[in-house]
C-alpha cells in the first residue's frame, strides 16, 4: 500500500484522536482507516495505539512513529510537480465490478464510448453479482444497483433503474393475470436472491405497499429469472432495462402497471475520496452523464407503454 497515504491517515488518527473522526477528515472509508493502520504497524513491527472503549493514544513506538511519519509528508509536501498531463489525459488501468445484466446492458457499451475518448486507459470489468469486498479484490470501482449501501464506503449516484412486474403470456393464459397487487401473493413468483426475496415493494399515488411473494424457483442471477419468465415459469420483478425487449416483442407482458416497484439507484462504489486518480474521477462523470443522456439507454429504462 501506499506509505505517504498510511503517514496521513496515521497522523490524522493521532492528531484527531479517533478512526471515524480520521475517516471523516480524510474522506475515506473506516475500512480503509483501519486497513492503512494496520499496514503502519505491521511496517513497524510493534503497536501503535492502545485501544479502550473511550479513547486512543499513542504508544512508545506510535510516538516515534508519529515523528517520522511527519517528517515524511513534510518531505513529500516539499516536492514540485512534475506534470499536470496524467490529469489532463488519464491513463493506466481501472479494475471494475458490476451485475452481467448490467453489463450487457450499458457498462460494455459505456466502457467502450469510454475507452474511444481516453485512448491511454484500460478497464478490467469484473462480472460478479455479489457485492465483493473491493479492498482485498483490488478492485477500483464497483457499478451497484441498490438502495442499501454499505456505511463503510463512499458511493456517488450515477443514475435509476426502475423496475417492471411481468410473465409469459403462457403462465397467464394457465394462472389467470392478476387484477390486484395483492393477487401477486397468490401466483407462483421468481424471486432474486440480492432484492426483494420474499417482499416486493410498490407505489401508488403516494401509497406504499408491500406484497409477500414466493415460488418455487429462486436464483442469483437475474438474467436467469428473466429466460425462466420468458419460459412461463412464473411473474417475475425485473429491471426495465433488460425486460423492455421481451416486452416490445411481445414475449412478457406487463402486470399491474398502476403500481410502480420500488426503483433502485445505480450507484458507483470505491473505498476513498482522497487522492482520487484521474482514471476513476473521469469514469465516474463519464458514466454519470452517460446514464442521463444516452438515447439507448433511457429507451430501455423508461417507461413501458
Amino acid at each position: 500500500m501506499d506509505r505517504i497515504t498510511a503517514a496521513r491517515v496515521f497522523v490524522a488518527i493521532a492528531d484527531r484522536g479517533s478512526m471515524v473522526a480520521a475517516s471523516e477528515a480524510l474522506g475515506m472509508s473506516r475500512t480503509m482507516v483501519t486497513r492503512y493502520l494496520a499496514e503502519m504497524e505491521q511496517w513497524a513491527g510493534a503497536r501503535l495505539l492502545h485501544r479502550t472503549t473511550r479513547r486512543l493514544s499513542l504508544s512508545d513506538a506510535g510516538e516515534a512513529t508519529l515523528a517520522r511519519c511527519r517528517q515524511m509528508l513534510e518531505v513529500a509536501g516539499a516536492m514540485p510537480v512534475v506534470s499536470n498531463e496524467s490529469e489532463d489525459s488519464p491513463q493506466g488501468l481501472l479494475r471494475i465490478t458490476c451485475s452481467q445484466s448490467l453489463a450487457q446492458a450499458a457498462l460494455a457499451e459505456a466502457v467502450t464510448a469510454y475507452l474511444q475518448r481516453y485512448p491511454r486507459a484500460a478497464v478490467d470489468l469484473q462480472i460478479d453479482n455479489r457485492a465483493v469486498n473491493l479492498v482485498e479484490q483490488r478492485i477500483d470501482l464497483a457499478i451497484r444497483i441498490t438502495n442499501a449501501l454499505e456505511p463503510n464506503l463512499i458511493a456517488r449516484q450515477l443514475g435509476s433503474c426502475d423496475s417492471v412486474v411481468c410473465a409469459a403470456p403462457a403462465y397467464l393464459a394457465v394462472h389467470g393475470t392478476p387484477k390486484r397487487i395483492e393477487d401477486l401473493a397468490l401466483h407462483h413468483c421468481l424471486t432474486y436472491t440480492y432484492f426483494g426475496k420474499s417482499l416486493w415493494q410498490f407505489t401508488h399515488n403516494e401509497q406504499v405497499l408491500t406484497v409477500p411473494v414466493s415460488g418455487r424457483l429462486s436464483a442469483n442471477e437475474s438474467l436467469v429469472l428473466l429466460q425462466a419468465t420468458v419460459a412461463g415459469a412464473g411473474i417475475s420483478m425485473q429491471p426495465r432495462f433488460s425486460a423492455a425487449p421481451f416486452i416490445a416483442s411481445g414475449q412478457l407482458v406487463p402486470l399491474l402497471p398502476a403500481w410502480q416497484p420500488q426503483a433502485l439507484g445505480i450507484h458507483g462504489v470505491y473505498v476513498t475520496r482522497q487522492h482520487m486518480s484521474p482514471l476513476l474521477r473521469t469514469m465516474l462523470d463519464f458514466l454519470r452523464d452517460w446514464f442521463a443522456r444516452d438515447p439507448g439507454w433511457l429507451a430501455a429504462a423508461g417507461t413501458i407503454a
